[in-house]
């Protein structure tokens, strides 16, 4: 018994060693298949998509209880127009006074209620 079992050893080995003809040489091409929609789904999802570059990233403007840039921005104009016209601005205030009091008083006035009906708060 030990005999048939080293000669099945040599017999297995030696096919193993043996070289086989590549599959490529031995077989004609076949022609490629048409993929299906499935395949081509099933690809898709297995491939990451590429992503295109992006343009970087802007600052988002914080809006939430007010925009803070543009309440920021307000305020520094605001100052900015009171140093310029600190000596002005009562001369401005009777101005404006005496134009309420004048002929287009009403003019004015109705403005001033288009203006105040867009706007969110009611006095």
């Amino acid at each position: 018994m030990a005999a048939k079992r080293k000669k099945a050893k040599k017999v297995a080995k030696a096919k193993k060693t043996k070289k086989r003809a590549p599959a490529s040489k031995s077989k004609a091409k076949k022609a490629p298949k048409a993929k299906t929609k499935k395949a081509v789904k099933a690809a898709a999802k297995r491939a990451p998509a590429k992503k295109a570059k992006k343009a970087p990233a802007k600052k988002k403007q914080i809006v939430g209880e007010g925009d803070y840039a543009a309440s920021k921005r307000f305020l520094k104009d605001e100052a900015s127009f009171v140093k310029k016209n600190k000596a002005k601005i009562p001369a401005m205030g009777q101005a404006a006074e005496k134009a309420l009091e004048g002929p287009e008083g009403n003019a004015l006035r109705e403005a001033e209620a288009a203006g105040l009906a867009r706007s969110r708060d009611t006095f």
